[in-house]
């Protein structure tokens, strides 16, 4: 399916809302097991930053031209700096509120020989008076785009998120989102939801078959008043449900390298689709393509047009 040249990508106007983060990559040689602790003693030779979280999602739109928008919280500091200046430069437009109470969400990945050797997380929760001004600019940026996604992470930039539907919906806008947690109840009236298999499994229990599970998730989608749930099951491609049908995509993987922001390509391939017009049925399967595409790149990447749509 190469539909590229029939679609105006750069039509699409994105809104992306969520918890915005800063991934950083400390890549070294390891030679030898530390005489202070069991563990490998890496040489560090090489470091990159990349956008994360919310502002992966944003980056992987307009990597496939789509005309974005990111609206969350970072902090006053050298990393809000660099998240600021990355988006900037990258032609994202950045609706970003600075925290000076708290610090930018950082995950710091320290890689040896080509293997995630260890992570370690820094983040804080954004201010209460920070989220309220995040939710009145919400509603201001809404008329100038067509479709929102709501990226949350659960680091507590998505509290609001319930109200932010409603709004969106009212609009007329649609709504995609990436879910967290055990309750997907706040999510209820977005147009479609792509949780992975173990953030489901949370909500609705465990399933013996497809049988099971197509029953489980239909019932879900029937009482957030969705309409449509795709779901991303790893080295069993994706399943799309919506009212009339269920759709099973298979894995397009060649090789898994990391799937790191995998779950971000996929939202940000189905929404750019849609956005631009193309059937839900058909941007689920592009989607599905550029997760395959992405799992064979080191840490959290992107999918190009041309990648998505080989000549």
């Amino acid at each position: 399916m190469n539909t590229a040249p029939s679609l105006e990508l750069s039509t699409s106007r994105l809104l992306v809302v969520g918890d915005v983060m800063l991934d950083r990559y400390w890549f070294g040689d390891v030679s030898r097991i530390s005489p202070e602790a069991p563990v490998p003693v890496v040489r560090v030779v090489r470091c990159e930053e990349r956008l994360g979280g919310a502002a992966n999602v944003a980056r992987n739109a307009a990597a496939l031209g789509a005309h974005t928008g990111l609206l969350g919280v970072v902090g006053q500091d050298e990393a809000g700096d660099m998240v600021e200046k990355m988006v900037r430069e990258i032609g994202i437009d950045s609706h970003l509120a600075r925290d000076a109470t708290i610090s930018t969400i950082v995950k710091l990945r320290v890689i040896g020989r080509q293997q995630q050797l260890l992570r370690i997380d820094f983040e804080e929760a954004p201010t209460q008076t920070v989220l309220r001004d995040k939710l009145t600019r919400f509603r201001t940026l809404l008329p100038d785009y067509d479709l929102v996604i709501l990226s949350d992470y659960a680091k507590g930039s998505l509290v609001d998120v319930t109200e932010m539907i409603a709004t969106a919906r009212k609009e007329g806008k649609i709504v995609l989102v990436d879910p967290k947690g055990e309750d997907f109840s706040r999510y209820a009236g977005a147009s479609i939801l792509t949780p992975n298999k173990a953030e489901l499994r949370l909500v609705v229990g465990s399933w013996k078959d497809e049988d099971a599970l197509t029953a489980k998730v239909q019932k879900l989608r029937e009482s957030l008043s969705l309409d449509a749930l795709l779901l991303t099951r790893s080295e069993e491609g994706m399943s799309l449900y919506t009212a009339d049908e269920v759709v099973h995509f298979p894995a397009m993987a060649r090789e898994v390298y990391d799937v790191s922001g995998a779950g971000d390509t996929v939202i940000a391939t189905l929404a750019t689709m849609l956005a631009a017009g193309m059937p839900l049925k058909d941007a689920a399967a592009l989607a599905n393509r550029a997760g395959g595409i992405v799992v064979g790149k080191l840490g959290t990447a992107t999918v190009t047009r041309d990648e998505l749509f080989p000549a």
